[in-house]
Order: structure tokens, then C-alpha cells, then sequence
């Protein structure tokens, strides 16, 4: 059994603005993480990338969320249609299993009651991504409208029911 941890505080210079709440120290989350958990996958943003590298260690790698609708927002040209997931998992993924991109491809959601909520599909590919099993912990340390725990708990349901072993495999 292993422990991981989700991680999508508000991006570094944003909490203010869209949260109204203080500044989230970074460089403990990531102590925490690597400290306290076997693996973990942190949402940020690509400005604050470097900043937010420079805190972790030498093994993470990133991954990126490309989002083909976006908020398009005036006079930012380029649009920011893509969102890097700092990550690191010990888990190997074995030649038997279906190779994992390190990016997903997936839109915004719209009306979650918070900005940067994430859609089910992105859930779902983070897990796949860290390797998650069901004996392993799971937790989401900024739950937000709860859309990452609701995924965790479909994923957990649909991998505990075994198509194969009711025949319908």
C-alpha cells in the first residue's frame, strides 16, 4: 500500500485575486509531499513553473494538461490553454499495460462554483498517471467543489468491479 497526495492549491500570485485568501506556501506543500507521501501530482500554472521547480526535487517530472477550450481572455494573446502537473510516482508502469501520455487533452469545466475546478477525465488520467491501485491512500489536499474526491471515488468503483471475473470480458 502506498500513500499519494493531489495538490491544486491556487497557482503562486493568484489566491488574492481568486480565492481572496493568502498567498499558499509552495516550498511546504512540496516538503510535505515529499516528505509525507509516496508520490504526488501538483497542479500549477506555466508561469509559475520554474518557480515552482526550483522547489521540488531532481526526480519530479511534469506532465501537461492541454485544455482545447479555454477561457480566452482579451489582450492575452497567446492564451494559456495548457496547465504543467509537476509529478512523481514510484509506480512502474509494466509493458502488459496500455502506455500512459504524460498529457491529457481536455476542456475546461464551466459553472463549478470555483475557478480551476478540474473535469473527470483529468482526474482520472492523474491517477492512471501516478499509478494508483486500490489498496493504495488517495488524498486531495484543496478539495475545492470536491470534482478530484468524486472522481477518486468513480475510479475506485470502477476498478473494483471485475467485468472479467463476471464474464463479461
Amino acid at each position: 500500500m502506498m500513500k499519494f497526495i493531489y495538490l491544486d492549491p491556487p497557482y503562486p500570485g493568484q489566491a488574492q485575486k481568486h480565492y481572496q485568501m493568502p498567498e499558499v506556501d509552495h516550498a511546504a506543500l512540496i516538503e510535505d509531499a515529499t516528505k509525507n507521501y509516496d508520490g504526488f501530482a501538483l497542479s500549477t500554472s506555466s508561469s509559475a513553473l520554474k518557480e515552482v521547480l526550483d522547489l521540488c526535487p531532481s526526480y519530479v517530472r511534469v506532465a501537461a494538461w492541454i485544455k482545447p477550450f479555454c477561457s480566452f481572455k482579451p489582450n492575452v494573446n497567446p492564451a494559456y490553454a495548457w496547465e504543467p502537473v509537476v509529478w512523481h510516482s514510484p509506480k512502474k508502469h509494466s509493458r502488459a499495460e496500455d502506455t500512459v501520455r504524460d498529457w491529457c487533452s481536455e476542456s475546461i469545466t464551466l459553472q463549478k462554483g470555483l475557478v480551476g475546478a478540474k473535469p473527470e477525465a483529468f482526474c482520472m488520467w492523474i491517477f492512471t498517471l501516478l499509478g494508483l491501485e486500490l489498496e493504495d491512500t488517495f488524498e486531495d489536499r484543496f478539495p475545492g467543489t470536491g470534482a478530484v474526491g468524486k472522481a477518486y471515488r468513480r475510479w475506485r468503483a470502477m476498478k473494483s468491479c471485475d467485468l472479467g471475473s463476471w464474464g463479461l470480458l
